[in-house]
């Protein structure tokens, strides 16, 4: 995906004197001294009241002599695209800032060296088809069943519904007059979020991740289910004659658009909150918890009052913008563990700074392998290689943007498609 969250989401973690491992418990966003939003219970070391039949389970996990771990699945949101890189980056785009990396930094400064685990298998781009076994690049599939596990994080939903076409259609038009139309490509997703199929897809992840981990031998085993922030700020008309379109003579930021945008992502996070409502209800005591951190984006989209967009170089905007640079600058990375053991992250792939115009994103043969990794990225590169193709009179809105900062960093194995 384009977008990616430098918001981070943390884990409160419950211990005690003599308490040898550490059981997450959720509850609210709250502020952490680093920057962090911290997942915090509202009293005080007790259980939330909706899972209070859960204590007795989280008593269990205590007296567990395993170290804790944890592994994240879902797409860019977890993967963590726009959060930076450590000079290397694989075809899934895991961030250095990811916020399920910084869960794991936190945990493992917390525990003897060496002993908690943690496997990434969040991926750009990742449907439901892609969690679920038996797809392609499945990730339960992929899960090491023989290092512990006592939560997950999981951020899924968005590729399945079309997202990127919404972002292409109404906002950056990378593939220029063949983008297709705005409204075609919002009614597609309204009708995806209320068919029966997505939240069966939604539950059918959920729970197979339940029954991948045995959740029978782990009681207390939770999800953590993030959901989607609202990308716009619709509070003043300011933006109106802005343009985030990557080509000269885009599509405004109009008022109405942005607000059906926003309504898309509430009905999202409505249709995940109400699957995950399914799925507990199987269950004696709840097994998922809806993170919804949509309010601590407020004043942190796009379009925010005072702002003229596209604002490059703007930090306190929290989505990824398209030719903005890719993390700010004037934060350090956070410094790695050295008690970390981590399990199913492996970067390989040299990454390199591209133009759309790049041989890397040849316009002869793009197209399907960009389609077949669901990598928003590739596709944009692609899409913009084409129209350039189709109609070279096209001008960029900011060439020396477009072409410098890292919304362009594509692995070198993309050159198989050349």
């Amino acid at each position: 995906m384009l977008l990616s969250t430098p918001t981070i989401l943390g884990l409160c973690w419950l211990a005690g004197a003599g308490l040898t491992s550490a059981v997450p418990q959720v509850l609210s966003l709250e502020d952490h001294p680093r920057d962090q939003h911290v997942l915090l219970s509202s009293d005080k070391g007790m259980p939330p009241e909706s899972l209070t039949n859960t204590h007795s389970l989280w008593s269990d996990r205590r007296q567990s002599q395993q170290p804790p771990g944890f592994v994240a699945f879902g797409d860019s949101y977890s993967a963590g695209i726009g959060t930076g890189v450590d000079g290397v980056e694989d075809e899934c785009r895991l961030g250095s800032h990811a916020y399920p990396v910084l869960i794991f930094t936190d945990l493992a400064e917390s525990q003897a060296p060496g002993t908690a685990t943690f496997q990434f298998l969040s991926c750009t781009g990742s449907t439901t088809s892609n969690v679920l076994s038996g797809g392609d690049h499945s990730q339960v599939d992929k899960f090491n069943k023989s290092i512990n596990a006592d939560f997950a994080v999981l951020s899924i939903g968005g590729n399945d519904l079309g997202f990127f076409s919404v972002m292409n259609a109404c906002i950056f038009r990378f593939y220029s007059f063949n983008s297709g139309s705005c409204e075609t490509a919002l009614q597609f997703v309204t009708d995806q979020i209320e068919s029966s199929d997505f939240a069966q897809r939604l539950e059918m992840v959920i729970m197979e991740i339940l029954d991948t981990v045995q959740w029978e031998k782990r009681p207390w085993f939770i999800i953590t289910v993030t959901g989607y922030a609202r990308f716009f700020s619709v509070e003043t008309d300011e933006c109106d004659n802005c343009t985030l379109g990557v080509w000269w003579q885009g599509p405004k930021l109009k008022r109405d658009v942005r607000q059906r945008m926003n309504d898309m992502v509430v009905a999202v996070n409505e249709k995940l909150r109400s699957s995950i409502d399914a799925v507990n209800s199987r269950f004696t005591t709840p097994k998922v918890l809806f993170v919804d951190y949509d309010a601590k984006f407020e004043g942190h989209r796009f379009c925010e009052p005072g702002v003229m967009e596209p604002a490059y170089n703007r930090t306190e905007t929290w989505f990824f913008l398209v030719g903005g640079k890719d993390n700010n600058p004037n934060v350090t990375d956070p410094t790695p563990a050295p008690n970390a053991t981590t399990v199913g992250i492996e970067y390989g792939a040299s990454s390199k700074t591209l133009s759309p115009l790049s041989p890397l994103a040849d316009p002869e043969t793009c197209l399907g392998p960009a389609e077949r990794s669901g990598d928003w990225g590739l596709l944009a590169l692609c899409y913009m290689a084409r129209a350039k193709r189709d109609y070279p009179s096209l001008e960029f809105t900011a060439e020396d943007v477009m072409i410098q900062n890292s919304m362009w960093y594509v692995p070198t194995g993309a050159s198989v498609t050349r």
